[in-house]
């Protein structure tokens, strides 16, 4: 093999850059951000309940949101029914960020931990990174 040496060390290279990035972070340990649920508006609520579950909204807010922004803009309907019988306005801003006002503490900090941008500030007054306590 006469190129055989820049062979091994272009494949030596190259697998070094494709591993670098989970190499550069073995031993770190990143603790996911604890959520306080003590905003103004959710102490003031005789009931502390949200739409649905912690554990379904945890899992299942970003999917929640992008139904209710396709039915709110596609079809129009704009009340949303909780598996308890309840009906809300799909609102991020009008229903969301009602109890959940710190923007800083309910969205950035978790988005930040998953390295997860979401586009929601696109569209929606809310500055980045301001705080929408009232």
């Amino acid at each position: 093999m006469y190129n055989g040496k820049k062979i091994i060390l272009g494949l030596v290279i190259f697998v070094l850059l494709v591993t670098s990035p989970v190499l550069a972070n073995i031993g770190k340990q990143n603790e996911p951000p604890e959520i306080d649920l003590d905003t103004p508006a959710i102490s003031q609520l005789e009931q502390r309940q949200c739409v649905e579950s912690p554990e379904y909204m945890l899992a299942n807010h970003m999917r929640m949101l992008n139904e209710w922004r396709d039915k709110a803009l596609r079809e129009g309907k704009t009340v949303y029914i909780s598996d308890s019988g309840k009906e809300y306005e799909m609102s991020l801003e009008n229903g969301c960020l009602q109890c959940h006002s710190n923007q800083e503490q309910f969205c950035d900090s978790c988005h930040t931990y998953t390295e997860v941008e979401p586009y929601c500030w696109d569209c929606h007054n809310g500055s980045k990174g301001a705080d929408l306590e009232k």
